[in-house]
C-alpha cells in the first residue's frame, strides 16, 4: 500500500484504493438513490422515476448487481396479468460508515450499513467536550462496534461528522458554540482522521440532517423542504430541487439568525432546560432532560408561549422566501414537544380573495433522538454513491 496524504485519504479512500471497487457513475448514483429512497418499488416503477429507458435501467441494475452493490429482491405481485415485477435492494453489507454528532454536552456515534440502516447507536454525555475525551470515546466505541458486528475493516468507507456552528469558508473549520471551544477554528477532519485512521468528512449538523431527511427520512417525499435543527441552539438545512443548498460559504440554513436574540426568545433547548430548572424540575443537562422528557412538565407550555413568535417568524420567512413544500422539525427536539409547538405555529399571510397561496406542510422528523448523527452517517455514502434527489 502506498502512503496516502490526508487529502489523498479523503479523495481516494482505502475503501477504493485497496480494492477493485470504483466510485459510481452519475447514472448509477441515480439508480442507487432511487432504490434507497423507494425500497419497496419495483424496477418498472424505478424506471418511471429515473426517466431512463427500460433497457438502460436493466443494464445499470445488472451492472450494479455484478459489482455487488445491489441484490435481487423478491418478486412483487402487481395485480395484473403476467409475471410479478422484480425488485432490487441495496446490498447492506457492501459498505459501512460511522456517523458522529458533536453536541454541546454529548457525543453520539452510529454505525450504518449500505442500505441506510442504523445498526447500532450510542450516546455519551461528557462533563466537557474536550478533544482528548471525545477522541478516546470514539476510538473505544468504533472498535467495539467493528468487533460486535464482525465488520471487515476494508468495507468501512469512512466517517461523517455533524457539528454545531457556522462554516468558515466551506471547509471543515467551524466557529462553534462556547461548549465546543476545542473544536473551533481547527481542521476537524484532519484531527479525527489521524485519530481514527479513517477518512473523515465534516458538515454543519443542520446540513447533514437535511441530507439524511432527503435520502432516508420524511424529506424523501419532497424535492423542496427546510429542516429545522432544534438542539441547544437552532439551525437548519435547505433542500431545493432535490439538492442541498450550502450557500457561498457553506452557511445556508442558519435559521436562528432570522430572529434577533435580544428581541425574541429563540426556540432552543438550552432555554427550555433553564425554564424547567426554574420550575424545580430535576434535570442536570440537555441530554438528561431529553431522556426523561415529559410534555406536561411545568415550564413546557411557558417555553412554547415565549418561543412561538420567533418560530412563527422563522416558518413564515421560509414560506415567503423559499416557497418550499414542507418544513421539517428535527434535531434533538422530542416528538411530543414538536407536536405541541406545531399546534401553536402561525404562518403569516395576507389573506386575499378566495385563492390563498399554498403553504408548506409542517412535519416532524422521522428520526429518533439526534437526527444529526443519522445524516452524518450517510455523508460518506453521499460522497460516492447517492444523490439528494427527489422523485416528487
Amino acid at each position: 500500500m502506498r502512503h496516502l496524504s490526508f487529502r489523498d485519504f479523503v479523495t481516494s479512500p482505502p475503501f477504493f484504493e485497496e480494492s477493485d471497487r470504483q466510485p459510481c457513475s452519475e447514472s448509477e448514483r441515480i439508480i442507487l438513490s432511487l432504490i434507497l429512497r423507494n425500497p419497496r418499488k419495483t424496477l418498472a416503477e424505478i424506471t418511471k422515476l429515473a426517466s431512463f429507458s427500460q433497457q438502460s435501467v436493466s443494464r445499470l441494475v445488472k451492472g450494479l448487481m455484478d459489482k455487488g452493490l445491489l441484490v435481487a429482491d423478491k418478486k412483487i405481485a402487481t395485480g395484473k396479468r403476467g409475471q410479478p415485477s422484480i425488485s432490487a435492494r441495496l446490498a447492506a453489507d457492501y459498505a459501512y460508515s460511522f456517523g458522529i454528532s458533536l453536541m454541546t454536552d454529548c457525543v453520539t456515534i452510529a454505525l450504518m450499513d449500505f442500505s441506510g440502516t442504523i445498526l447500532e447507536q450510542h450516546q455519551h454525555i461528557l462533563p466537557a467536550m474536550t478533544r482528548r475525551a471525545v477522541k478516546a470515546y470514539l476510538n473505544e466505541t468504533i472498535e467495539m462496534l467493528i468487533k460486535d458486528h464482525a465488520i471487515e475493516r476494508q468495507k468501512i468507507l469512512g466517517v461523517g461528522v455533524g457539528i454545531s456552528g457556522y462554516s468558515l469558508g466551506g471547509v471543515s473549520r467551524f466557529n462553534t458554540p462556547p461548549n465546543l471551544d476545542e473544536w473551533a477554528l481547527v481542521d476537524i477532519d484532519e484531527i479525527l482522521a489521524e485519530e481514527l485512521n479513517l477518512p473523515v468528512w465534516v458538515e454543519n449538523d443542520g446540513n447533514v440532517s437535511a441530507m439524511g431527511e432527503s435520502l432516508i427520512g420524511v424529506g424523501r417525499n419532497y424535492a423542496n423542504f427546510v429542516h429545522l435543527f432544534i438542539a441547544a441552539g437552532i439551525g437548519g438545512g435547505v433542500v431545493i430541487n432535490g439538492e442541498m443548498m450550502r450557500g457561498c460559504n457553506g452557511n445556508a440554513g442558519e435559521i436562528g439568525l432570522i430572529v434577533p436574540s435580544n428581541k425574541y426568545p429563540r426556540p432552543m433547548l438550552d432555554l427550555l432546560l433553564q425554564m424547567l430548572q426554574e420550575h424545580n424540575i430535576k434535570v442536570d443537562g440537555i441530554s438528561h432532560m431529553l431522556e426523561n422528557f415529559d410534555p406536561d412538565w411545568p415550564g413546557v407550555d411557558e417555553w412554547i408561549e415565549q418561543t412561538e413568535p420567533a418560530l412563527s417568524l422563522v416558518v413564515s420567512a421560509i414560506a415567503a422566501i423559499l416557497d418550499t413544500e414542507a418544513i421539517v422539525l428535527g434535531g434533538r427536539i422530542p416528538k411530543s414537544l414538536a407536536r405541541k409547538i406545531i399546534s401553536h405555529l402561525e404562518i403569516y399571510d395576507d389573506v386575499r380573495r378566495s385563492e390563498p397561496r399554498a403553504m408548506p406542510r409542517i412535519l416532524i422528523s422521522d428520526f429518533t433522538g439526534d437526527s444529526g448523527v443519522t445524516g452524518a452517517a450517510i455523508l460518506p455514502f453521499h460522497k460516492y454513491f447517492f444523490n439528494t434527489i427527489s422523485d416528487s
